[in-house]
């Protein structure tokens, strides 16, 4: 089975065809198809929709949004299933990392800011991964508890073992 990079978004593009977007500051990658389950609180922003006045609760199953619910739910599954199944796919997860980004209700900048994660439902083609569909979208939480394997690795927002 093929590794999954790690991928950054620096804003140091010195090489004829290198690519980014601004402002810079995220590391991310195309977790492994059908293998990531748990449940997701989007209380930042979502793509399509902007900033979110509550949050969006995600039930994810072998790797799909399976279960949506919150006041902006029929608006984010009416996105998703425009493009099929695949568009509820786990495409990405990304950690901001620029501490100058601010919260605006546009996932450009938003995914950015230091202390959040965003999880991206759709295609991942681009960072290595094997989900070719229509749609891309990204949804920011704050201050996140992230789990890998049942490991806490990231408490409120903070990586846990590391200090910057």
């Amino acid at each position: 089975m093929k590794e999954r990079k790690v991928l950054e978004s620096t804003g140091v593009l010195r090489e004829k065809g290198q690519s980014g977007n601004l402002p810079s500051g995220e590391v991310y990658l195309a977790p492994r198809e059908g293998q990531s389950n748990g449940k997701i609180v989007i209380d930042g922003s979502m793509a399509g929709i902007g900033m979110l006045n509550s949050p969006l609760y995600i039930e994810v199953i072998d790797g799909y949004a399976e279960k949506i619910e919150g006041e902006h739910a029929g608006q984010l599954i009416e996105m998703l299933d425009k493009s099929g199944r695949e568009a509820r796919a786990i495409a990405e997860f990304g950690m901001g990392t620029n501490y100058l980004a601010k919260l605006i209700g546009e996932i450009l900048e938003d995914e950015k800011v230091f202390g959040t994660i965003h999880i991206a439902f759709g295609n991942n083609k681009s960072m290595g991964g094997n989900i070719d569909v229509k749609s891309h979208l990204d949804g920011l939480v704050n201050e996140p508890d992230v789990y890998f394997d049942d490991e806490l690795v990231m408490a409120k927002g903070k990586l846990l073992g590391y200090s910057l």
